[in-house]
């Protein structure tokens, strides 16, 4: 919860840095947009080759057939079961509906975070998991993903080795490298990708699309960003897939383009470089390779069509897997201990470090894990269960984390242990206890929120874990301002 802490206080650091940069670049640029290059300017090419060179266009001829139809199938059949949905995510302290809507699958058990929501992966079919799917479809789209997961790791590493000597053209489709003849980097030296995160825009329904600010590049389904959460220095690589339709194929050769939708590229906070606008055809892949993510700014620019688009990434995890949570759990667990003779349950001790351990892992478990999970209503289920007995498992150890601190408030009360001591206790758990109660306060706010209510019914973010007043198979209450003001004022008798 500690790094959680800091690196929530470091994100807020640096996006009020980044506003400021902000606020100071389109002050400085006045009415004056910067220039861009697209394939119809004088320069495109060399500018992308020597400021742009780690993105690289795969096109649509580069992907086998049969994959390019597995996938398609897929997009189609999450979006057909109402599987992609819109976030409810929180920026500068309020929450927004994400006008894209998606769908994170991955490695079993991985969640990938971003804007303070935590996004559970729909497992991929993964040797060593028995995983249950709701429907064949759903298992046949998951399978899919996998598939185009290995093919882009793959290529991946293609394109890592190409990048280094390479300095000509950077799309291409068809030349390969053999492995065996580098000695420098091989497909078990590259990170593989952990999960993909599916978006799905449709610019007729989304009117709100916001002008790009700086270049004048045009409307933005995705605004300028860097990837959050990511392992340091990994390769970002997008499969994109938009319908074509009459509009688009009676369409004049040089209008096309208007029609695409494009990836923006521009380095992040430089004024002096132009930016870099690139059309994207159905079936091309695009790789934003190693550092590339950090040193640059990317967004989406809208096409005329849906399009659908399959971000694979290496999710920075440490701290982001069902394996890493309840290990924690089983760590706080530790110190409750059953009596032999009696069945009676106590705590093995009350050593302040030991105390604030438990409690750390109790809040984390709550807010990072359960009231992620259950913000986000009842779609995990629809294609499979996986979560939903994870998160079981999880709320049950939490329940005995809710009896681990109602004996440990118990002990404070007792006679025999000295002011010194109770002093030391309460100094640790009164501001744990402080941050449990206004993070359910907020979290129970935001579940209540207008825009929370404007969700469909399966998707609308549930308050749970809750309970009433009088609910007597939890030993304390939900609202723990009661106990609280008793703590403070054992505080001030010290």
């Amino acid at each position: 919860m500690f790094e959680e802490k800091w690196r929530m206080k470091r994100s807020a650091a640096e996006d009020r840095e980044k506003e400021e940069k902000k606020r100071k670049l389109l002050q400085q640029l006045g009415d004056v947009p910067l220039q861009y290059l697209t394939p119809k300017d004088n320069g495109f090419h060399q500018l992308w080759s020597t400021k742009y060179s780690k993105l690289v266009i795969q096109e649509a001829d580069h992907t086998p057939a049969e994959l390019h139809g597995a996938v398609q199938k897929a997009f189609l059949t999450l979006l057909h079961h109402g599987c992609l949905s819109q976030d409810l995510v929180q920026l500068k302290g309020k929450d927004l509906l994400t006008p894209v809507s998606r769908i994170l699958i991955g490695l079993p058990g991985c969640t990938y975070k971003y804007l303070n929501t935590r996004l559970f992966a729909v497992p991929w079919p993964e040797d060593g998991h028995n995983i249950s799917y709701s429907t064949e479809d759903f298992f046949g789209a998951c399978k899919a993903f996998y598939e185009l997961n290995r093919f882009l790791h793959l290529q991946t590493v293609h394109e890592l080795i190409r990048n280094k000597p390479w300095t000509e053209h950077p799309r291409h489709s068809h030349q390969q490298i053999s492995l065996q003849h580098n000695e420098e980097l091989s497909q078990e030296d590259v990170q593989c990708f952990n999960v993909t995160l599916i978006n799905y825009m449709n610019p007729q329904t989304m009117s709100y699309l916001k002008e790009e600010p700086y270049f004048g590049m045009g409307k933005m389904a995705v605004s300028w960003h860097h990837d959050e959460n990511l392992v340091e220095g990994s390769t970002v690589a997008v499969y994109n897939y938009s319908y074509q339709d009459s509009a688009m194929e009676t369409c004049k050769e040089d209008a096309k383009d208007a029609l695409k939708w494009h990836v923006g590229l521009k380095i992040a906070w430089d004024i002096e470089t132009p930016g870099l606008a690139v059309p994207l055809n159905p079936g091309d892949s695009y790789f934003m390779l190693d550092n590339l993510n950090t040193t640059h700014q990317h967004c989406v620019l809208a096409g005329s069509q849906p399009r659908f688009s399959s971000t694979h990434r290496v999710a920075e995890c440490s701290s982001g897997t069902i394996n890493y949570i309840q290990t924690r759990c089983q760590k706080a667990l530790e110190n409750l201990c059953v009596v032999p003779n009696s069945g009676a349950i106590m705590l093995q001790s009350l050593e302040v470090e030991t105390v604030r351990e438990a409690e750390e892992i109790h809040n984390e478990v709550e807010f990072d894990w359960l009231r992620q999970f259950w913000f986000q209503g009842k779609r995990s289920s629809q294609c499979t269960d996986y979560w939903l007995s994870a998160m079981a498992r999880l709320e049950e150890q939490w329940r005995r984390m809710e009896t681990m601190t109602s004996l440990m408030l118990e002990e404070l009360e007792k006679d025999y242990r000295t002011k010194e001591d109770q002093h030391k206790i309460l100094q640790c758990i009164i501001p744990l206890l402080v941050e449990r109660q206004n993070l359910r306060l907020e979290w129970r706010k935001r579940c209540r929120c207008s825009l929370a209510k404007s969700l469909p019914a399966e998707q609308r973010p549930r308050c749970y874990p809750f309970w009433e007043e009088d609910d007597i198979s939890m030993p304390l209450p939900f609202d723990l301002s009661i106990i609280l003001a008793k703590l403070e004022n054992l505080m001030e008798k010290d």
